[in-house]
Formats: structure tokens, sequence, C-alpha cells
């Protein structure tokens, strides 16, 4: 069946659909009319055309001149993924973006792994949170992201899922035109409305609250000094309190405290992609305007970005391979001259 309730379409990186639909504090509503794969993409479709009309979000339209001349040592990219996926997920964005990205890029797992440490030393970090796919262990791994970004000192805290690829230049480009010092929540929402939860009080007492979240499956953005502000809520032990309040997963709950408890609204950007949208969408010639991509599989159909590259769908399934000598064409493993 089409993804049944708002929690389901926005926890990233699910692998299981059903088991997102037992999770209480969402107001779950059921999806009527047409289901389906194509019914659920046209209606992704219909939004993103909404969302690219001038000056309906961030990168729509042609660039403003920068606000702020930053460089890519100036933004933290703190990169979750779990131990099970080192191989199958991780060493695909060590061989393409993060080969040129690695000390901007910190990957926060949840297992010791000497080969990946070999690699990106003490850029690898053991959070020592759980393996589950749970709310309370994504939970558990973005506290420790976000307290190891105000630590780094970077002006910008990006968020990305294993699953993503993520072109620096288009991301240096995007975040110069925001002040890091302003209050910027940069990313994409995964719904087509705000999300409803319940929040707990204390003394059993409860208040229904709605709020935008950008998706943590195609990434997101947040200035230092909107990070600064979220310390009550978000620091040390803070934020697995505040995610246990709304009983929402880690990019809910940042939504929650930028949003709902600080006031600040989300900057929606159409040059972030998660694999809860049609890939097939974003053609070739713009893959090198997009910030982030990604991949997936839905009703035993491959979401890709649709793309002839150097390499097969069977050599290259994710096709980031092929993004990657598109983008970067003088890397070494990079077949010389393809006709792309």
């Amino acid at each position: 069946p089409l993804l049944e309730s708002p929690f389901e379409v926005g926890l990233r990186s699910l692998q299981s659909l059903g088991e997102a639909g037992t999770e209480d504090g969402i107001q779950s509503e059921q999806a009527g009319g047409k289901r389906g794969f194509s019914a659920y993409f046209s209606k992704l479709t219909r939004n993103r055309r909404e969302a690219e009309k001038p000056g309906g979000a961030a990168g729509a339209t042609s660039s403003p001149p920068p606000a702020e001349n930053i460089s890519a040592d100036d933004i933290f990219i703190a990169v979750k993924t779990t131990k099970k996926f080192h191989k199958s997920r991780l060493e695909l964005l060590l061989d393409t973006w993060i080969s040129r990205n690695v000390q901007q890029t910190y990957i926060f797992t949840d297992g010791e792994d000497e080969e990946l440490k070999k690699k990106m030393g003490s850029h690898v970090i053991n959070t020592n949170c759980s393996a589950a796919h749970s709310r309370q262990a994504l939970s558990c791994k973005m506290a420790v992201e976000y307290d190891k970004f105000i630590e780094s000192g970077n002006k910008w805290f990006c968020h990305v899922d294993d699953d993503n690829y993520v072109n620096m230049k288009t991301l240096v480009q995007l975040l110069s035109q925001y002040p890091h010092t302003q209050d910027m929540y940069i990313g994409k929402p995964s719904l087509d409305r705000p999300i409803e939860a319940t929040e707990r009080l204390g003394d059993n007492k409860m208040r229904p609250v709605n709020f935008w979240f950008a998706t943590g499956g195609a990434g997101f953005c947040v200035s230092r000094g909107l990070a600064l502000k979220m310390s009550p809520w978000a620091s040390g032990g803070h934020f697995m309190n505040t995610a246990e309040k709304i009983r929402l997963p880690d990019d809910c709950t940042i939504g929650y405290i930028i949003e709902s408890v600080l006031g600040v609204p989300l900057t929606r950007s159409n040059l972030f992609h998660s694999h809860l949208e049609n890939l097939q969408q974003v053609s070739r010639s713009e893959v090198h305007k997009q910030i982030t991509l990604s991949y997936g599989m839905f009703e035993n159909k491959r979401n890709i970005i649709n793309m002839k590259g150097a390499f097969s769908v069977e050599e290259d399934p994710s096709r980031f391979k092929s993004v990657h000598c598109l983008l970067n064409p003088d890397t070494p493993w990079c077949p010389p001259q393809v006709a792309y």
C-alpha cells in the first residue's frame, strides 16, 4: 500500500514501511483515493512544480550574490549510518563524494570498524547508540551529531544519510546566500502539509502541535546562529528528552525545536533529494545543479537518477558513480571521454 501516515513518509531510510505505523503521538491520516506508485509520484510532481514557481523555494530561481563568502571548510557534514551498512552503502560514498571532502565530513555510526578508521581517522565517530532503526536510536545519533558540530566551531551543520550523494560545490553556493549568524534551517519536506504530533507537557497534560520539518533522507542544513539557540533542547542529553516529548524521530525533532519551539520557519530547497520522491524527475542536464541525490526501491521498482553514464545500472545501481564521473571527470577510476 501507499505510505499511510506522516510518520511513515517522514521516517527516512526506512527499510520496512510497515513498522512505522505503530508509533504513538502522531495523528495518522489515511491516504484516500487512488493508491500506488504512480499516484504517489504524480502528487510529488505537482508539489514540485508548485514549489518551483518563481520565489517558491531556495535555489528555484537564479542565485543572488553571496551574503557571505564561505568555503567547504566552513561546513560540518554529518553522515548517519549503521555498522551493517559500512560495506554496502558507505564504501560507495567514500569512493565518490567523500573522497573529495574528507576534512568536512564526519561519519556517525554505532560500531567499531578499523578499516573505516584507517580511511577517515578521527572523523569516524562511534556514537555507542543502538544499531536498531528505532526512534530512540536515531535521536541518540542526532544528539551526538549536534554536540560534535557545536564543538567544531564550523559555520554550518549539514546532516545527510548514508544513501545521499552530496555535491559540495552547489551546497557552498546555496549556503553562501545566507549569513551563518542568522536563523537558517534549510531542506525539503517529505510531506505536503505540516506534521501533526502530540506534545507531552508533564502531569499527564498534552497538547497538539504541528510544524514543518526537512526530511533527513534528503539532508538539511542549520546555521550556527540557529544551532546555538537550539542548545537548551538539543545539547547533551536534552535532544533525547525532546524527542521523547513528541515521540517522533530525529529529523522531526529538529523541525519541532526550530519551528515549533523557536518559531523559525523552514527555508525550502528543491535541490535536496531523498528516496521518498521520484528521482527519475531529476534530468541529467540538471544533475550538476543539485545539492543531494539519493536512491532506493519502491514496490520492487528501482528509484534512481535516470541517466546514461560511465557505468551500466548493473555496475552502478545507485547511479552515484556515474553522477560522480559527470561532476568530477578527472577522478582516476572514471572512464575517459565517456559520451554521457
